[in-house]
């Protein structure tokens, strides 16, 4: 039998791993990495600085695999998504061949495993069609944790509810009931459709790197400040990885 741990690895910063995690690290003989091409070495590179900072216990091996590319616009979404999880899962198998029965693998998940990550129902439908494996999940600081830190704000306000949805949910307007909502995956600059409405939002992007971005205002004012700078990031760097909490404003 394999063990497999899923480690939540944060948002960016090393400081930012919890005990568990750190513990973790220190029991997993072969790291996992999917490969995702040269305008990601970033990413890479935060993954060994923190093997670097944190896996100190005993000597460990990296396993290597290019990660599947993705359709950005895909005409249907799900069955994308699905075809994305199936490569995955063969891209998981290979990596997991390299780990020897009686030894443990893991993936390092930016912010937490539990959050909009595909990791854990892959592993599962790989167990489901018979792999050895067992595999532990070991939770991390999610970048909605890390936005509202940054920004010095509660995510609720008193008596009142918060949602987690992407971009392509919010197009559809906020959830019946709800005036706070946090996004993720927005790659469309959802947050520009609430700019004739009294709506505040705090957006950040590389929460947590010394590349971190931090606007807030009312949506109206801040909106074009927050998609420029965003098309600046993603044109520097070659990836972004952002979000934000849209409030509608109460009297």
């Amino acid at each position: 039998m394999k063990k497999v741990l899923v480690i939540g690895i944060g948002v960016g910063d090393p400081d930012q791993l919890t005990l568990q995690a750190v513990q973790a690290l220190n029991r997993v003989d072969v790291f996992f990495v999917m490969d995702k091409g040269p305008a990601k070495t970033r990413l890479r590179a935060l993954r060994e600085e923190i093997l670097r900072r944190h896996a100190k216990g005993r000597t460990y091996r990296v396993a290597e695999a290019p990660s599947p590319p993705r359709d950005p616009a895909p005409a249907d979404y799900r069955a994308c998504v699905d075809e994305l999880n199936q490569a995955k899962q063969a891209v998981f198998e290979k990596l997991i061949a390299e780990v020897k029965d009686g030894e443990t693998g893991a993936f390092l998940v930016w912010g937490d495993p539990m959050l909009y990550d595909s990791t854990i129902r892959n592993l599962d439908v790989l167990k489901d069609a018979g792999a050895a494996i067992d595999y532990e999940v070991i939770p991390g600081i999610t970048a909605i944790q890390a936005l509202a830190a940054a920004h010095k704000i509660p995510l609720n306000r008193i008596a009142e509810a918060v949602t987690i949805t992407t971009g392509r949910k919010l197009a559809q307007g906020f959830p019946p009931g709800v005036d706070s909502v946090v996004v993720l995956l927005d790659g469309e600059d959802t947050f520009r459709r609430f700019s004739d409405q009294d709506v505040e939002i705090y957006w950040g992007a590389y929460l947590g790197t010394p590349d971190q971005i931090l606007i807030a205002g009312k949506v109206k004012d801040v909106a074009d400040e927050i998609h420029r700078r965003r098309g600046e990031a993603r044109r520097t760097n070659g990836w972004i990885m952002d979000t934000y909490l849209l409030r509608r404003t109460t009297t």
